[in-house]
Order: structure tokens, then C-alpha cells, then sequence
């Protein structure tokens, strides 16, 4: 192995509560060489941002440095002054931040952001400067740098945000990058090219990466080690090829993993599990005023034995370069026996309950002082699906396809400027007043972000009983109290929930109240907006179990808007593809997955990181971004990033090719 360039000691951080002291990161001790990338793995709460905030030094006020060293290159960063450190930070090692919108300074533009970094790190000024930033950003794959320079992160895509804060971190050079879930909340094609870029670049370079992340696929496309981090502790040590092993002849086997990370692993949903239960971790990390004293993954674990209660495990070392920290010595401490199965719901399409013909929702955009409408932003360009009950359609697409929109012209949130939306036989578009509001009670959303969809001033039992109310299925307060603890029951919440507020709750305990609050109103139809997005894999596998045992209940039809193919391949029963305002492709999930006919689709597919060792497969890379919706190209709208186009692609749009019963897809070269 080369010589460690960061080298991490026994770190130990934590934060003052009052007058005690609370350990957030409690002795871990890893080691980076150039040119390798590192990747710490685990839920949140697990310590992995403060880990990375340690190294820079960057602890918020009540952070605090408890022991340990941190190393770079002979140096030791704890026992630097301040203004020694700030050469450092920026310079020799630098941060990307999980959420580029609030990372990057909104009244700077983009050019004044990355200049400061040459300025203070490099010493240039004036036009050399000007010709550095210029050549960052065609360096991070930015089109049109020269009219980007003078732009404001308002003005740049989530993608195009997150390559401008990469663009800041390189500029100073660095030895050792940072990486904090840098692809969390991007779609699969420009989540590949940040891996591609990073990856690219730091070949170039040689620099070491620290990658935090709970992408599995993530870390098998781009680590060469991973430590897999729990409760402020690292419980295993691997080599790529040590984690992401099978055991030959062993087919559900999980490999000699601690049972934290066979647990992540049994939880990642996927095709070969759409009849089963995912498994899922009871409980949630421990708070830091609460730490066990044995192992602090025990009261979680199904192989806990009265040792872990007592005794902190000890390293053990399962292979060359692999360690585990565990008392348990078994292979696969979760089985096929703990995935619980449950019945398919497969029902054969039959009578649709919503019907969608030909919607369309066009923005004005309005200009001058008498604001006249100059165009129009076509966000929903013609779009037409159908949803039988008790199944789920899955609308995916990349960010500013439309999706969303859909999802609420389809509820009247947004008035439609086109076309039909009926329900169970019954038009909604035009509907207004009393009639809409009776309407509703029929489908109901559930938002990406429960945090912000849900009232932090209103108890969660009143949050629930409001749609009630507002609908006027339950005016009895003795039944609104009784209807709402059934609800929390049938998501999985203790009764006693009703009297919290929202913010008391985990991520994935609030989505559960959003669902909860959708149920109370009796829909026949759920509309889910990326509700799994953010979520680590273990509380995703939890909703994913409710949703499907809510369906298989109910009845409930879904129509799921995500990017996250591992969440369709498990759910799903029919597949829409949209691309800037108008469906692509559709069919059944199996169709769709396994034999796209776009090419937009086979793209997308390709660019999906997978949780295993890639065996070859060819990822095609989409040229540029998605065309803006207030001005689509000619003729088929995909043809600017599309390999195989011609001339008949740049003039006419395509026609719907009907490739089997339920196999459509609108391309002039299907296949």
C-alpha cells in the first residue's frame, strides 16, 4: 500500500450540552493515500459530516476536539494556529458540501466565488485569474463558462450548482479533497457525470478523497476503500473487492460483513425482491446523550448475545485488509429466512381509475412594465397515463422534466392549460369550490420533504384530523381522536405520537405522518413525490414496506414520481418515461427495465450506480443538459443529446410506436 497522505488517529469530537461534554465521533482511526479514495458509509446520525468538519476544523460553536491527531503530509492539523490552518483550508484540502444552494454565497456571482479561492491560494489576480476560472469551469464540464462567470447561483441548475462548488474546491489545489454526499439529491445522469468528473480528476491529479455518502452504488462505482461507520464508531474496514464479494456457490450469502452492514445491504430494494419484505433496522441510531456502553449497535442487531451488552467488541481481522468490530463471528447474520414474504399485487390492468388525455401546463412569461406575455414555459407538454386501482405507475424523468407539475394538475393544485384529467369517470379539470374539495377527498399527495409539508405549529394529531375536518368526514371529535390513532397504528406509529410536534420525529417517522395524513381522508389514490429521496437506505426499506403492505390493504392506487430506479424496480407495476413535458416511453416495469426502446431510457438506465462490482457494462454519457421548457428544440425534443439522431429527429417529432399491448414509446428509431 503507498504511503498514507491523511492520516486520522484515534479522533475523537464532540459538542457541549450545558456542562457535559457529548462524544459525536469516539476514537476512529482510518488512513488515505494519494490518488485513493476513501468512502465513510452509515446512516445519518452515524458521525461521517462531523468526521469530515474534525479534519478541517470547520466544528460549529459547540464543537469540540477531544483527542486524537489528524495528519496531512507529516502535518499535524490539530496543533496548528488558526491562521496556520486557513493556508490549509481551501489550499491544500478543500470541501464539497452536501447542498450546493446553500453552500455557494447567492448575492456573489460565480466568478467572484471561485477568484477568492486563486486570490487567497494561488496569488492570482486580474485576467490570469479571469483565464483560470474560465478554464475550471470547461474543466467540470460547464458549457459557456465565459457567460456563466458572471452569473448567480440562482441562475444555474442543481447539477450545474454542484459543479461550480467543485470548480471552488479545485481551485486552490488540493491535496486531499472532501466529498459530503456530493450526488445525494441529483439525478442518475448528472449524478454520473459528478462521479465521472471527480473520479477523472483525481486520477489527473492524484488527490486523495474522503467520500461521505449512503449510496452503496456510490461507493462501488468510486471507492477503493470503505469504512462503514455506526453511532460515532467505524465497525468495518474493507477493500472494495472485500466488501461488494459474494461468497462463490453462497447466492444469498452477504459475505463475512458486521450485521449493521449486511443489514444496509438486505435493505436496498431491487427487482429480485418485489415479492418479499425488505429487511429493515428496528430502532434508530442511538442519541449521543445515550450511548450504550458494549457495542452501540446491540439493541439492533439479530445476533445480539449478553457479551455485546457488556463489553465493547475488539477489531478482528476476516481477511487481509478487511476488519470487523464485532463479537459475533458468523457469515451472514441476515438470511433469506428474516425477508418475510408477502403477496404480489399483480393485478391484471382492467378498468383505469384516473384517465389523463392530453394534459398541458404552460407558465406565461411575462416581461416590460405592462408585463406582456413574450412566450410561454411548456412544462407539461401533452402528457396522457392511466392508473388501474391497486397499482403503482412510476413517473421518472430528470429534475425540470415536468414531473412534479403532473403531479399536482393532476390534484388541481395548478390549473391545467390543456386537456383531461378524469377520475373514476368524473372530470377534475375545470372543477372549482365545493365540487374540487369533494374530488380531492378521492387522491391525495405526499410531498418530498415532510419537514416542510407539515405544520411545525400543529400537533401531529391535529395535523391528521385536519383534512377530516376540512372534508367533513369526521366532525365528532370522539371519532376524529379514535380515526387518528388507527392511522398511526396503520403506519407504524406509537399512539402517543398525536400529542409531538413534528420536528420530535426522525426523517422517516415524519414521512409517515405525511402518509398518515394522506390516508385520513380515505384516497384511492396517492400521489408520492420523491418521498424517499433523502432517506438512508434502512428508513427508505421502511417506507417501501408500508407503502406495499398499505396497497395490498387498501387497495391504493400510487403514482410514484422519483429518479431512484432501485425504488421502481421494487414497486412498480407500469413505467412512464418523461423528458421535458412529454412521455418518452411507457409500459409494465419489466418492459421498461429490461428492454427500453428510448434512448433517453437507456441512458438513464445505464447511469444508475449498482451496490455491486460492475462486470463491463457500457454507461452511455447524455451530452449537456436537459434544453429549457420555454424554448424545446425542433423536432424531436431529445435529439440534441440523442446518439443516434438524424435529420428526420430534427424536424418532426416523433410519432407513439405501439411495440406491444402495453409497450409504447415515441421515437422515430425504436430499437
Amino acid at each position: 500500500m503507498a504511503e498514507p497522505m491523511l492520516t486520522v488517529t484515534d479522533l475523537r469530537l464532540g459538542f457541549a450540552a450545558g456542562r457535559r461534554t457529548l462524544a459525536a465521533v469516539d476514537g476512529i482511526s482510518f488512513t488515505i493515500a494519494k490518488g485513493e479514495t476513501f468512502a465513510l458509509l452509515g446512516e445519518s446520525g452515524c458521525g461521517k459530516s462531523v468526521t469530515a468538519q474534525g479534519i478541517l476544523r470547520l466544528l460549529p460553536a459547540a464543537g469540540r476536539v477531544l483527542g486524537g491527531s489528524v495528519g496531512l503530509n507529516g502535518a499535524e492539523l490539530l496543533a496548528l494556529p488558526e491562521a496556520a490552518m486557513r493556508e490549509y483550508r481551501g489550499g491544500r484540502m478543500a470541501m464539497i458540501f452536501q447542498e450546493p444552494a446553500t453552500s455557494l454565497n447567492p448575492v456573489l456571482t460565480v466568478g467572484r466565488q471561485i477568484g477568492e479561492v486563486l486570490e487567497r491560494h494561488r496569488g492570482l489576480s486580474g485576467e490570469p485569474a479571469r483565464a483560470r476560472m474560465l478554464e475550471l469551469l470547461r474543466q467540470v464540464g460547464i458549457a459557456d463558462p465565459e457567460r456563466r462567470l458572471d452569473e448567480y447561483p440562482f441562475q444555474l441548475s442543481g447539477g450545474m450548482k454542484q459543479r461550480v462548488m467543485i470548480a471552488v474546491a479545485l481551485a486552490g489545489e488540493p491535496e486531499l479533497l472532501i466529498a459530503d454526499e456530493p450526488t445525494t439529491a441529483l439525478d442518475v445522469t448528472v449524478q454520473a457525470q459528478i462521479l465521472d468528473l471527480l473520479a477523472g480528476l483525481q486520477a489527473e491529479r492524484g488527490m486523495g478523497m474522503l467520500l461521505i455518502t449512503h449510496d452503496l452504488g456510490v461507493v462501488a462505482r468510486m471507492a477503493h476503500r470503505i469504512g462503514v461507520m455506526y453511532a460515532g464508531e467505524l465497525v468495518e474496514v474493507a477493500s472494495r473487492a472485500d466488501f461488494f464479494a459474494v461468497p462463490r456457490g453462497e447466492r444469498d450469502a452477504l459475505g463475512v460483513r458486521h450485521p449493521y452492514t449486511q443489514a444496509l445491504f438486505a435493505a436496498l430494494p431491487e427487482v429480485a425482491r418485489r415479492g418479499q419484505k425488505l429487511v429493515t433496522i428496528p430502532g434508530q441510531v442511538p442519541s449521543l446523550a445515550a450511548m450504550p456502553g458494549g457495542c452501540r449497535f446491540a439493541e439492533r442487531c439479530p445476533q445480539v448475545m449478553a457479551v455485546c451488552r457488556e463489553q465493547s467488541p475488539p477489531w478482528r481481522e476476516v481477511a487481509a485488509g478487511h476488519a470487523v468490530r464485532c463479537h459475533w463471528q458468523g457469515a451472514a447474520a441476515v438470511d433469506a429466512s428474516v425477508r418475510h414474504a408477502v403477496t404480489e399485487l399483480d393485478l391484471e390492468p382492467g378498468r383505469a381509475f384516473l384517465e389523463v388525455a392530453d394534459l398541458k401546463v404552460h407558465f406565461p412569461i411575462r416581461k416590460g412594465i405592462l408585463q406582456r406575455t413574450v412566450g410561454h414555459v411548456r412544462a407539461v407538454d401533452g402528457v396522457s397515463l392511466a392508473i388501474a386501482p391497486g397499482r403503482t405507475l412510476a413517473l421518472v424523468g430528470e429534475s425540470g422534466c415536468g414531473k412534479t407539475t403532473v403531479g399536482k394538475a393532476l390534484l388541481q393544485l395548478i390549473a391545467p392549460s390543456g386537456g383531461s384529467v378524469r377520475l373514476a369517470g368524473n372530470e377534475l379539470v375545470g372543477l372549482a369550490g365545493r365540487r374540487l374539495r369533494a374530488a380531492r377527498r378521492h387522491m391525495q399527495m405526499v410531498f418530498q420533504d415532510p419537514f416542510a409539508s407539515l405544520n411545525p405549529r400543529l400537533r401531529v394529531g391535529e395535523i391528521i384530523a385536519e383534512g377530516m375536518g376540512a372534508l367533513g368526514l369526521e366532525r365528532e371529535r370522539a371519532a376524529q381522536a379514535a380515526a387518528v390513532l388507527a392511522l398511526l397504528q396503520q403506519v407504524g406509529l406509537p399512539a402517543e405520537a398525536a400529542e409531538r410536534f413534528p420536528h420530535e420525529f426522525s426523517g422517516g417517522q415524519r414521512q409517515r405522518i405525511a402518509i398518515a395524513r394522506a390516508l385520513a381522508v380515505q384516497p384511492e389514490l396517492l400521489i408520492c413525490d420523491e418521498p424517499t429521496s433523502a432517506l438512508d437506505v434502512s428508513v427508505q426499506a421502511q417506507i417501501l414496506n408500508l407503502l406495499k403492505a398499505l396497497q395490498a390493504e387498501l387497495g391504493v392506487a400510487y403514482l410514484f414520481i422519483t429518479h431512484n430506479f432501485a425504488v421502481v424496480e421494487y414497486l412498480a407495476h407500469d413505467v412512464a418515461v418523461m423528458y421535458l413535458g412529454r412521455i418518452v416511453e411507457r409500459g409494465r416495469a419489466e418492459e421498461v427495465l429490461r428492454t427500453p426502446r428510448h434512448p433517453y431510457t437507456r441512458a438513464l438506465l445505464s447511469a444508475v450506480p449498482v451496490p455491486r462490482l460492475e462486470g463491463g457494462e457500457q454507461r452511455i454519457r447524455l451530452p449537456g443538459e436537459t434544453p429549457s421548457p420555454a424554448n424545446p428544440p425542433g423536432g424531436c425534443h431529445f435529439h440534441p443529446r440523442c446518439p443516434q439522431a438524424t435529420d428526420i429527429c430534427r424536424q418532426n417529432y416523433p410519432e407513439s410506436t405501439v411495440l406491444s399491448e402495453t409497450h409504447s414509446v415515441a421515437c422515430h428509431w425504436p430499437g
